[in-house]
């Protein structure tokens, strides 16, 4: 069995892995003892808690001949009860036991009762606390688990990419939720504000998210009777008309955005908030606005008709969208280039279903209770995976992402699981340690 100082010199032991421990019972359970010498039964650990409070709700236990039911707080040390004042907070009144891994001295309730302590140090299987040991004593790499990945069973990694996929998404609803609400429920002007950023790609997505808020969105109706309304309302907020020019058609739209400005009370964003430098010149912030002009130009109602497609075709067909005529020979203002049609590819308007279209979708259908999951599913997982560093390294450990759904899973877990080391939440850190997903009875 590991001592307490070996342990330490070889990683910092962690209070989720003695939750670990003590919520699937990985510790020896015929007839345990406390510290004080009382045996102890478990008949229930409890339901654990994430919030603040007890590590266990409604535990239920035999200690000697007593059944006892209430709450299980976990430490390191017993003497962290005191160091956490645990002492004067009524809510830990009910505990009726105290898990630790090393105890260093008794503790007790206002009342004076001693609670009884389980110091798993001395009954933790040293099997897993080998297998913890193995993972997390590797500070230097990429992933913990990136020797042993390679190994892990589909049958443990299938599901939980299922389950990954899943919680990306309901993650996303809630930010969607939280956007909803500042906007009165606007579900059309929600999606253009996502929209908006997505066009931006990663270089511009703070400034056009930023061009997105600077004028009212019932502007974006008002101006759709008029060629060209909405590219001028969008190049003019985004400053691309503060400085003189002899291009024609800049002073055309020149002058057209000073009257929008004059009439709405405008204020144009700082035009060196868009930038160029480093881009390929398809994805050049001038052409990226214009695109997005010509779509809602075209889509009165686009979230409407998000919400009734179930095909990828017809999602390519709906964003299919060229710039404005003037970009068949410009990238920039002034400066000419051979004649090009800026449209949209398949691979942007990829990106504009896995980031937004796809995932206010799924936010719309849940706050309605529509069953859209398997929809959803079926279009990411025709659409091709994402390419970017973390996702080869994904590939390197032979986990890649055939598709979009996965390569979307595989950055949820890389994001939520891996990097803050939550290892004892994931099915492959669960499986390594223990050998199985740890399923309770």
């Amino acid at each position: 069995m590991e001592t307490q100082s070996s342990f330490s010199k070889t990683v910092p032991l962690r209070e989720d892995f003695l939750q670990y421990l003590w919520n699937f019972q990985l510790f020896r359970t015929s007839e345990p003892c406390t510290a004080s010498g009382v045996s102890l039964k478990v008949l229930k650990t409890g339901m654990q808690n994430k919030n603040s409070g007890p590590d266990f709700f409604n535990a239920k236990l035999v200690l000697g001949t007593q059944t006892w039911v209430g709450n299980v707080e976990v430490h390191i040390k017993s003497s962290d009860w005191y160091a956490h004042q645990h002492e004067k907070d009524p809510n830990y009144d009910a505990v009726i036991l105290h898990v630790v891994w090393e105890y260093d001295l008794p503790i007790f309730r206002a009342n004076g009762s001693e609670i009884e302590t389980l110091e798993l140090r001395k009954n933790t299987d040293s099997n897993v606390l080998n297998s913890y040991l193995q993972l997390f004593s590797g500070r230097q790499k990429w992933i913990l688990c990136e020797r042993e990945l390679p190994t892990v069973p589909s049958i443990v990694k299938s599901p939980w990419i299922t389950r990954l996929y899943v919680e990306r998404f309901e993650r996303k609803s809630l930010e969607i939720a939280k956007l909803l609400k500042k906007s009165s429920n606007n579900w059309e002007f929600v999606l253009f504000q996502l929209l908006a950023k997505d066009f931006g790609l990663r270089t511009n997505a703070a400034a056009f998210s930023s061009l997105a808020h600077s004028f009212d969105f019932s502007l974006i109706n008002k101006l759709r009777s008029q060629s060209g309304g909405i590219e001028t309302l969008l190049l003019g907020q985004a400053g691309f008309f503060e400085k003189p020019s002899e291009d024609i058609r800049y002073k055309e739209m020149q002058k057209e955005y000073c009257y929008l400005k004059h009439k709405h009370q405008l204020k144009p964003l700082f035009n060196g908030q868009f930038q160029f430098f480093r881009l390929r010149p398809a994805n050049f912030p001038t052409l990226r606005i214009s695109q997005l002009a010509r779509l809602y130009e075209r889509e009165a109602q686009l979230f409407s008709k998000t919400t009734r497609l179930d095909d990828l075709s017809s999602f390519y067909k709906l964003f299919a969208v060229s710039a404005s005529d003037y970009w068949n020979t410009h990238y920039v203002f002034e400066k000419t280039s051979p004649f090009r049609i800026k449209k949209t590819t398949h691979s942007f308007t990829d990106l504009l279903l896995i980031n937004t279209v796809l995932p206010i979708k799924y936010a719309h259908a849940k706050v309605h209770r529509q069953e859209d999951f398997d929809t959803i599913s079926a279009i990411l997982e025709q659409i091709k995976p994402e390419k970017n560093r973390i996702l080869e390294n994904f590939r390197k450990l032979k986990t890649p992402a055939l598709n979009a759904l996965e390569s979307q899973a595989l950055l949820e877990m890389k994001n939520n699981y891996c990097s803050p080391q939550r290892c004892l939440e994931c099915a492959v850190g669960l499986f390594l340690i223990k050998g199985e997903v740890p399923r309770k009875s």
